[in-house]
């Protein structure tokens, strides 16, 4: 056994009416990769905002132990001080500065009392060819792919000495090849003697790389795994994760859709003026009632722009071609027009667009249709709280109650607000972007239960993911879209992930 560089014992954090962290232990060794894995609100962002000073010492009870020595952060420059770094899912980088003013915010290199902006470019590129990022360090980061943005935090870290480096879901924004960068990076570093923790739902990423794999669950620890003894399986951490055996993710159904076509789009083009550019080229699609269609293709294939146009065009693109609603030709110039047309759209950035994260689930839920529930312009509050409760209840919405603020839910529980959300709209077609991004593999089975329960009962969905297993659990059809064009249709039974993959690389 390795030395441990460190030891969180008998860790407790409790907030109003929850107990986040249960008497959690948790080891790592030096110069491993040790994974952390575990339902939404299982407590693993919060063990680590913990271990980072973000909750200081005083806000829990147990000890940090790093090198041998009991730690009590204040902030988190503490943390950094004492060689630990933390990246979260949302980047913290700031969009209108250069890449080397990033990488040095906060402890920026000084002749005397003024920046030495030389020396900064200097070493900015040094850290630049450590994480084997090609880009000017001069280069704006708002004009960068989230890929590189993401190892460019990596690079800020590195500038300050870390030793213990923290990464928060780092994959879950990443397309495929920038994910199996980061993840080789990873490798390259524990050559290096940086000690990794990674977050990840991506469950084959997580057996890939990691030498340890530690589950939480409920706020407690259930066990550690060692990969060397051959513990490390998808089956094990999901059923240590979930606490039962998920035999098979993708819940089976058995009925298939009707022949009747409740949407369809006929050479439909879209340009968008602020890129200048086309981002949807005549495609022609058609969705069936009680189907869900999938639509597959890399980041920046126009998937979203495609739903986007579809409900009411809120990015403004020029617009030409056909949209059929049940045979019934529609020009919507609103989302609300495509809403009124039996239209849903659960955008991927649920935090960002999807949710109002200051209010409780109660006011996200009824947001979309609140004329459904006013009387002469003033809201009917008890009709508002039983519709809550109503879809708490049926999506299993974890929360004490319809007033929890939706900002403090997990990323699964959050996903399902936004799902309420839209169901309260009562759609005809209801369109998921992402509709499992950042969560983990239990929240994701009672997603896709949902999704089956709204098929059977007769809705459409059209399913936007970048998870291939996704698409081919979980689809009737699949679509594949590449730099704005349709390259292939695939009834299921045909689909496989390499013929997906050749039709969105076409």
């Amino acid at each position: 056994m390795g030395k441990y560089i460190l030891e969180m014992r008998n860790i407790t954090k409790e907030f109003p009416g929850v107990k986040a962290l249960n008497n959690v232990n948790f080891k790592v060794e030096e110069g491993e990769i040790h994974c952390l894995v575990g339902e939404n609100g299982a407590g693993k962002s919060t063990l680590m905002k913990v271990l980072s000073g973000v909750y200081p010492h005083g806000s829990y009870k147990g000890d940090i132990v790093l090198n041998g020595e009991i730690q009590k952060y204040a902030t988190v420059r503490d943390s950094e001080k004492a060689g630990i770094a933390i990246i979260y899912q949302e980047l913290a980088l700031i969009p209108d500065m250069t890449v080397y003013e990033n990488i040095f915010l906060g402890h920026e290199i000084k002749k005397g009392r003024t920046i030495d902006w030389n020396e900064t470019i200097v070493r900015a590129t040094e850290m630049l060819k450590r994480v084997k990022l090609n880009v000017n360090p001069e280069a704006l980061v708002k004009n960068l792919g989230v890929g590189k943005q993401q190892l460019i935090e990596i690079a800020k870290a590195l500038s300050k000495d870390v030793k213990l480096l923290i990464l928060d879901e780092p994959t879950s924004a990443l397309n495929e090849n920038d994910s199996e960068n980061l993840l080789l990076l990873l490798k390259e570093l524990k050559q290096q003697g940086i000690t990794s923790i990674m977050i990840s739902h991506k469950l084959k990423e997580v057996i890939s790389i990691a030498d340890t794999v530690t589950v939480l669950r409920d706020g407690q620890t259930i066990c550690s795994l060692d990969a060397k003894k051959g513990e490390v399986t998808e089956n094990v951490i999901i059923k240590n994760m979930v606490g039962r055996e998920i035999d098979n993710i993708y819940p089976r159904r058995d009925f298939k859709p009707s022949e009747d076509k409740v949407l369809e789009l006929r050479n439909w083009s879209g340009y968008d003026p602020t890129q200048g550019r086309d981002i949807l080229k005549d495609i022609c699609i058609h969705v069936k009632k009680g189907e869900i269609v999938g639509i597959a293709g890399l980041m920046g294939a126009g998937r979203t722009e495609l739903a986007q146009s579809i409900f009411g065009n809120p990015g403004g693109y020029r617009l030409k071609g056909e949209l059929y609603v049940h045979g019934k030709k529609k020009n919507f110039k609103h989302t609300s027009d495509a809403m009124r047309a039996g239209i849903a759209y659960v955008t991927e950035d649920r935090k960002g667009n999807g949710l109002i994260l200051i209010q409780d689930i109660r006011q996200n839920i009824s947001l979309a249709n609140l004329r459904e529930i006013a009387n002469n312009g003033v809201i009917n509050k008890n009709e508002e709280i039983n519709i809550a409760n109503e879809y708490k209840k049926n999506l299993n919405i974890k929360a004490p109650s319809i007033e929890q603020t939706v900002g403090n839910l997990s990323g699964g529980n959050q996903q399902k607000v936004s799902l309420g959300k839209w169901l309260f709209v009562k759609p005809e077609v209801l369109i998921l972007d992402e509709p499992t991004r950042g969560i983990d593999v239990g929240a994701k089975y009672e997603i896709y239960t949902i999704m089956n329960e709204l098929i059977k009962q007769g809705m459409s969905i059209i399913m936007i993911s970048s998870e291939l297993p996704e698409i081919l659990g979980m689809s009737d059809r699949v679509y594949v879209v590449s730099e704005g064009k349709i390259t292939g249709e695939l009834p299921i039974e045909e689909a496989t992930q390499e013929r997906i993959m050749a039709m969105a690389t076409n």
